[in-house]
Order: C-alpha cells, then structure tokens, then sequence
C-alpha cells in the first residue's frame, strides 16, 4: 500500500512495512528510526519521511561465498522513502566512527527497536572518533554553503544543511562526545546568544516554506558560517586520530546475532511503536 493510499496515521503505515520486509525478505529488523529533517526537528509542510533500519538475516546467509548485498532499498513513493543495512555493514561503520549512523542510532523518532539493538549501540559507542565526526560534519558544511548558499536567492533548508553540522562541530569540540540529532537542542547548547534570535527566524520560516521554496540570502548567517567554516577545517586536521581499531567487541556481537539469537520466535506482546516508542521483543 502507498502512503496516498493509507488513510492512517504515517507512524502505523511504516510497522506494517517493517513487519511486510521482515516476511518477505526474512530478515529481523533491530531499529527503524526517522533520519533527515523530521528527525533534526524542523520538517517542512512538504517534508518525506525517510525511515532508515538496521536488519540482521540469518546465519546462513553470511556463510555463503557469493558477494552478498548488506543493505536494501524499500521506496514506496516521494513522501515516505525507507532503506536499511544490514547489521554487519552497520557494525563496520560503526568501527570507522560513521558520524551518520551514530545520529541513526540517536535519532528521537524511534519507530521500532529492540534490547539487541540498544545492546550493539551501546557497544558501538566506544568506538566514537572526535576527529572523524568533526572531519565528516566540517565537510558537509562546508560543501553545502558553497554549493547552495552562495547566491542572492537560496533555499532556506540549506542553511540547516550548513548550520546543524557546524554546530554538531561545536558540541564535538565542547563535550567530546557524539551530538543530538535535534537541532533544537544543540542551538541551545552551544549556539551563540547572539546568534539565537536570527536562527530561530530561520527555524519559523523554513517549517512554513515549502521544500522548494526560495527566499533572500541571510547575510547575517553567511557572515558566521564564513568565520567558522575555516576554524573547524584547522581544528579536525590537527587533531589526533582517535579511533579505535579494536574489532573484538563487535566482531562478538555480530557473531552472537548472526548465529540465531535475532531469530527466536517473537512473543505475541510484541508490537511496533509509533514515535519514540520501543518494541517488547
């Protein structure tokens, strides 16, 4: 069924697509979650849901010789788009401290997840690298401002493409640890006081704005992306590489999962959350 098709809410339609994937392409899903601007808590009217999930298969599958895919892609339609990996592609990632999956992991939207899950994301979480993610998140900054907002008119989204992951630099270099997926709640953290009236006019007008929508460049905002984008590309390429390279841990974690526990019938309590919720698996 497509979304345009569901006349109910958007949270239920995603857990019968999760359990629809589980059935068809036997796998157990151990986290779903909402990623992209819904998640970073400033969605447009238009906005598409993007549900991103982490499956395991069973033992069989990873015993076999052929080049196997670790992940999938399940689009419904341009509003609710879903695509996941597989839990030996996401442990890899994690051992290379991909700042994305970290912000999977933290998401607030929670449509699903299990105790394995939380589990793996808390084991997971020695191996964050202050250098990789303050790498990923200057770099992601610094090729959207150049990219989209440069001239007279711009999509005011943009700006949070620029925004959020410098300030997701700032939490990094403040308190050493991976940063809230919210943005609310790093602007509050360590967003300038002086900055946080001009942003939050943005916030308003953006969540009013369609996607596509353009309105007059924010020189005010220019101005402070230029000051900081040169400090963030300093900083993460003198900083030590910190990352771990001890594959134990996860190496014992995807063993115990692969090798069936991920399998075992699912008791009758067990439902699929909406927001925030968790599963009774």
């Amino acid at each position: 069924m497509k979304y345009k098709e569901f006349n109910g809410p958007v949270e239920e339609l995603v857990g019968m697509k999760l359990k629809e994937i589980e059935e068809k392409e036997n796998v157990r899903i151990l986290h779903a979650v909402e990623s992209g601007s819904r998640a970073w808590g400033f969605a447009s009217p238009d906005s598409d849901y993007d549900v991103r999930f982490i499956y395991v298969r069973p033992l069989e599958y990873y015993l076999r010789l052929e080049a196997k895919p670790d992940f999938m892609d399940w689009e419904l339609d341009e509003t609710l788009d879903m695509n996941g990996w597989d839990l030996s592609k996401a442990l890899q990632h994690f051992h290379k401290s991909n700042a994305t999956l970290f912000e999977w992991a933290n998401s607030p939207v929670v449509y699903a997840t299990t105790p394995e899950w939380k589990r793996a994301a808390d084991i997971a979480g020695d191996y964050f690298s202050c250098k990789s993610a303050m790498y990923h998140y200057y770099g992601t900054a610094n090729k959207n401002y150049h990219e989209y907002l440069k001239g007279e008119m711009v999509k005011y989204k943009k700006y949070f493409y620029v925004l959020r992951p410098l300030l997701a630099c700032k939490w990094i270099e403040k308190k050493a640890c991976p940063p809230p997926v919210l943005f609310q709640t790093l602007a509050e953290e360590v967003l300038e006081d002086s900055m946080k009236d001009t942003v939050q006019d943005l916030v308003r007008k953006k969540t009013a704005m369609v996607e596509a929508e353009k309105g007059k460049r924010i020189d005010r905002l220019n101005d402070y992306i230029e000051d900081w984008l040169p400090y963030f590309k300093e900083k993460s390429e003198a900083m030590a590489d910190d990352r771990k390279k001890d594959w134990g841990k996860l190496n014992e974690i995807f063993a115990e999962y692969a090798s069936g526990l991920c399998f075992r019938p699912r008791p009758a309590a067990a439902v699929w959350c909406g927001s925030g919720g968790i599963t009774d698996y």
